[in-house]
Order: structure tokens, then C-alpha cells, then sequence
């Protein structure tokens, strides 16, 4: 009874459900696409408000860059060039593989509904040029960015608020408070949306099947598995390529964190074993300034395998909407996601609405597609908070060298006695 109450369940059930009435009776399956307009209307409803909320928090939370010093700046630029390599793997990897391609969803819902008023600071990159952009980007008033929902003058707003908030130190304080209590109530908000989910993707899963054909929910498995290759690369080439520069072998510590990894993946959150993880990155001599720096920092900062969601997402509901990116699109996507993916983890269903947030500087793009991945996020959160967890421990040890705080040898033998304990 337990298990058919959770989400996972009812998210599958719903989507079986969807393929059988796509299928029985495509005519009525096709009516029910309001059923996912109105999930991905409550998903739009609280885009902007916590989209400031996280990036404030991620911002506030990271503390005052002075204060901090030496091993925080290291520890952002890290984050920052890792957040961008993923955030290009996933874009290439979309350029390449087309997993989109083909599938032919609907434009009418271009300038309809939620999306109606987004990107209108894109359509100022094309019209107005680069200035004309740029004046844009600056909100009239901050409250008008909330109403009107456009995304990066909320942004843009919510960096200066954090930088303003972590630079008032004490004064700041109650604002800060107010923020975090603000944020714990739109979670909470959030939480209730998801719980309708499997409403939205009923309809979803039923209008693509019945408008377009049960072989389109081939494309959304070839995204999955696509997205599970690109974590798995990143981890094995990438992330373990820094760790061999540190004198580390990535497959000796994913044996090292394994009890850790199997919690994640049951769970599929990282928040899980934050503790243990710390634990175990000073037990291999990582001091434990560095640990307790980094670690929590890069839970916000530092979300490797989101951003490479995020670059594979947005081309693929292009591609399946049928739109062309230009460069300079693709960059202000890119740009965009560098921002947005910040502080967002633990939350369930964050990963679409940092999505949306990030698809609306792109305002041909319909929204139609957002609910169709929402079928598949369960699946696709697997990787994800494996990817981030990892992503986490190895930039600990990156900062650590870097610091010249780490001793490779020292480290591998005490992977080796902790490794030896536990078998």
C-alpha cells in the first residue's frame, strides 16, 4: 500500500494509463491535453518567486567572498568552470544525437497561456541589438519583473538582493530570515504541485500519443538513456581525469563512497548523506575547513549533473517543437542556466521549473514539452543526484590539492583500510 502511494507509482501508472487511452481512443487522449496545461500553470506560477528565493539563498548562503577568503574564491571558480563544462556537454551532445528530432509537437501553444509573456528580453537581443538587450535586463521596477514573469529581470534583481543581502553581514539578518522562510514556503507550495503530477502527465503522455503517435515515447527513452551516458561519461572522463591529476583513481573512490551512493540512489537525493560525506572526505586526510567550505557550497554551486540536464533539456524540447537555435541563443541559454541552476537541489520538481525558467529567454520555444519530461524526472533524478554527489566529493579534492592540503598517498591508503573494514 505504501509504495502505491508514492509519486513514482502513480507517475507510471498514469503514464500507461496515457499510452492505453492514446492508443484505445486517440480523439478523447488529445482532449485531455488541458490536463497538462494546467500542471505546467501551476508550475509557472511559482517560477519567479523561486527562482529568487534560490538564487538569493545561493548567493547569501555562500557567505562574504572577503571573509571567506582563499580557498572560497578557488572553490567558485571550480564550480563555475565545471557548471560550464557540463552545461556544454549537454548542449553538444543535443546538437549531435538530435534525441528531439522528429517528434513534431505543437507550436500553438507558443504565445498562449503561462509562456504568452516570456522572453521578452530575447526579442530585445534581436530587435534592439546588444544595448538594447542590456537596458532590458534591468526591471523599470522589481515588481513588474514578478508580474510580468520575466525570468532574467527577476534574475538579475535576485543577484543584486543576494549581493546586497551578504554584504549587510548582521543588518541583513531579518531580510535574510524572511527569505529562507519565504523559500520554505513556496517548497512547500511546490510540493503540493507535484503531488498533482501524475494529473499533468495523464494528459501529457495522452495528447502525445493520441495527436502524434505511440513511436514519439521512443524519443523520451532515448532521452533518458542519453542523459544517463552523459553522467556516467562525466563522471568516469571527466571527473576522473581531475582526480588522476590529484593522485586519486575514480573508480577506487566511487568503491570508497559506495554505501553513500547506494543511499543516494534509493533515495535520489544528495541531501541524504551530506553528513557521511564530510566524514568520509576528512577521513582521507582532506581538512576539515576545506570540507566544510566546499561540500555545503557546492550543494548550491555546484550541481554538475543538473547543468548537463538543463543543456540536453532545452535543445531537446526545441528539437521536438521543431525550432532552430541560433548561437547567440544557445549562449543566452547557456548563460541563463549558469544562474538559475544555483541553490536548486533537495526540491522535488525544481529541475522543471529551473527548466521553464531557463527555456523562457527563448520565447519560440512552446512549453508543451516541459510536462512531457516531468514523466520522465523520476528516472532522470536518479543520475542526477548521483552526479551531483559525485560532482560534490571531487571538487573537495580539487580544491584540497589545489590548496596543497591533500596527500594522494596518505589519502589511497585510508580509502584502502576503510574499504577493507567494510567488505
Amino acid at each position: 500500500m505504501l509504495f502505491c502511494r508514492s509519486l513514482f507509482f502513480q507517475i507510471v501508472v498514469a503514464s500507461v494509463l496515457g499510452v492505453a487511452l492514446g492508443v484505445a481512443a486517440p480523439d478523447m487522449a488529445a482532449s485531455l491535453k488541458p490536463l497538462s496545461d494546467l500542471f505546467l500553470k501551476l508550475i509557472t506560477m511559482l517560477m519567479a518567486p523561486l527562482v529568487f528565493c534560490v538564487v538569493v539563498q545561493g548567493i547569501a548562503g555562500a557567505g562574504n567572498l572577503r571573509t571567506v577568503g582563499r580557498i572560497g574564491l578557488k572553490a567558485l571558480v571550480y564550480f563555475e568552470a565545471m557548471t560550464g563544462i557540463a552545461l556544454l556537454l549537454g548542449v553538444l551532445a543535443a546538437a549531435l544525437c538530435q534525441p528531439g528530432a522528429g517528434m513534431h509537437v505543437s507550436k500553438d501553444a507558443q504565445m498562449q497561456g503561462p509562456a504568452s509573456t516570456f522572453g521578452e528580453s530575447a526579442a530585445a537581443l534581436r530587435h534592439d541589438g546588444l544595448v538594447g538587450f542590456m537596458l532590458h535586463l534591468v526591471p523599470a521596477n522589481p515588481l513588474g519583473a514578478f508580474v510580468h514573469n520575466d525570468v532574467l529581470q527577476v534574475l538579475v534583481f535576485a543577484i543584486l538582493f543576494g549581493c546586497g543581502l551578504s554584504m549587510a553581514g548582521p543588518q541583513g539578518k531579518p531580510a535574510a530570515a524572511l527569505i529562507n522562510s519565504v523559500a520554505a514556503v513556496l517548497f512547500r507550495i511546490m510540493g503540493l504541485v507535484i503531488r498533482v503530477a501524475p494529473i499533468g502527465v495523464l494528459g501529457a503522455i495522452a495528447y502525445t500519443v493520441g495527436h502524434f503517435g505511440i513511436c514519439s515515447l521512443g524519443q523520451l527513452g532515448v532521452f533518458v538513456g542519453l542523459y544517463f551516458v552523459l553522467v556516467a561519461l562525466f563522471v568516469l572522463v571527466v571527473l576522473g581525469v581531475l582526480l588522476r591529476l590529484c593522485g586519486l583513481g575514480i573508480f577506487s573512490f566511487i568503491w570508497y563512497l559506495r554505501a553513500e551512493l547506494a543511499v543516494v540512489l534509493a533515495t535520489t537525493s544528495s541531501d541524504a548523506v551530506l553528513p557521511q560525506i564530510m566524514e568520509k572526505l576528512t577521513a582521507i586526510g582532506v581538512q576539515r575547513e576545506v570540507v566544510g567550505l566546499v561540500i555545503p557550497a557546492g550543494y548550491s554551486f555546484n550541481l554538475d549533473a543538473l547543468s548537463i540536464y538543463l543543456g540536453l533539456a532545452v535543445l531537446f524540447v526545441a528539437q521536438a517543437s521543431g525550432i532552430h537555435l541560433t548561437w547567440a541563443q544557445m549562449a543566452l541559454v547557456i548563460g541563463t542556466a549558469l544562474v538559475t541552476s544555483k541553490g536548486a537541489h533537495g526540491v522535488p520538481g525544481i529541475a522543471i521549473v529551473i527548466l521553464a525558467a531557463t527555456l523562457a529567454v527563448v520565447p519560440e520555444i512552446p512549453p508543451t514539452g516541459l510536462v512531457l519530461l516531468v514523466a520522465v524526472d523520476w528516472f532522470i533524478g536518479i543520475a542526477r543526484a548521483l552526479g551531483n554527489v559525485m560532482g560534490n566529493c571531487v571538487a573537495t579534492i580539487v580544491v584540497a590539492k589545489w590548496e596543497g592540503q591533500l596527500d594522494a598517498t596518505a589519502a589511497r591508503r585510508a580509502m584502502q583500510r576503510t574499504s577493507m573494514r567494510t567488505s
